[in-house]
């Protein structure tokens, strides 16, 4: 077997992960941690669901940020005997942690929403927008701890647009409060609540399939396996390509394990480099493995057929 791995040949194009962010994590978790202290307060006060609606999903993305920079710290550790691979998947696990919860959390705010249809509530309109405004300030300024890093991270990429989201909610929030005060339709609480609730969980939905599916190894978003095995099978000298293997070592990482039959023989560590290189910068895989095989009828490869793993 031949083993071809990027580090220290190829720039890596994630190599900053979330623990270079620590500090821009800390400020994000005080300030949302603060807010969601404000607005359940001045919810239970205001009787607002749309503002406890809106605390409990700021509670989540304090979750999301601290689960995040916990899991950018884990994933930097160094391999061990035992975790081999080290702990790249913390951040899988937290992305499939954090979906899971604000599922949870929107399921019992959507069905506290829809009671209050029947049992309407009066609601101090102006602590709701004074109290949502202040979100919009929050979590615009978080969104903007991690606008400069959302181009090289997938994770730092969701930070930022789930706050830039957060923003927007807050902003709805307060343009309820507004209509009641106008109107003085106190349904208008518990229907923006249930808005909220169907826009969460519909970005919700996406994260917890896209997670579930790298928790179970699945082939990561952007990366296409045909495309792969194009380029591989029209190599000089690879007459087949077969057990080919591609998964998310992390939320910002790709794996892959291949064999090559060439009846030629082993290639050279060169021909490898370059497979390594194009496979990292075409493909966006940081972690190849490649087995070349001469292909002897005497001693086929059990694991040719494709459906065999």
């Amino acid at each position: 077997m031949v083993h071809s791995h990027t580090d220290g040949h190829v720039p890596h194009g994630h190599a900053h992960g979330p623990h270079n962010y620590g500090r821009a994590f800390a400020i994000g978790i005080f300030l949302n941690t603060a807010f969601v202290a404000i607005e359940t307060v001045y919810g239970i006060q205001s009787h607002s669901l749309a503002l406890l609606s809106d605390a409990g999903h700021n509670l989540s993305d304090v979750l999301a940020l601290l689960l995040a920079w916990v899991a950018g710290v884990l994933a930097s550790r160094k391999p061990s005997h035992r975790f081999t691979y080290g702990l790249r998947s913390s951040t899988i696990l937290a992305a499939l942690i954090n979906a899971c919860v604000l599922l949870v959390v929107m399921g019992g705010i959507g069905w506290e929403a829809i009671q209050r249809f029947s049992h309407p509530v009066m609601v101090n309109s102006s602590t709701v927008m004074a109290v949502a405004a202040v979100g919009v300030v929050i979590n615009t300024a978080t969104a903007l701890l991690f606008m400069a890093g959302r181009h090289h991270d997938l994770n730092i990429r969701g930070a930022f647009l789930h706050m830039a989201a957060d923003a927007a909610i807050s902003l709805g929030v307060v343009l309820t409060g507004w209509g009641m005060l106008a109107t003085g339709w106190l349904w208008l609480d518990p229907l923006v609540s249930l808005v909220l609730v169907a826009v969460i969980v519909a970005g919700t939905w996406s994260l917890l399939r896209e997670s579930a599916g790298l928790a179970l190894h699945a082939v990561p978003a952007g990366i296409e396996p045909a495309a792969i095995r194009t380029y591989l099978t029209n190599l000089p000298g690879v007459d087949e390509v077969h057990d080919l293997h591609i998964w998310g070592m992390s939320t910002t990482e790709s794996a892959l394990t291949v064999h090559l039959v060439m009846p030629g023989g082993y290639p050279g560590d060169v021909f490898l480099a370059q497979i390594t290189r194009e496979l990292h910068d075409r493909f966006h895989i940081e972690h190849p493995t490649l087995q070349v095989e001469i292909g002897d009828p005497q001693y086929p490869c059990a694991l040719a057929p494709d459906h065999v793993v």
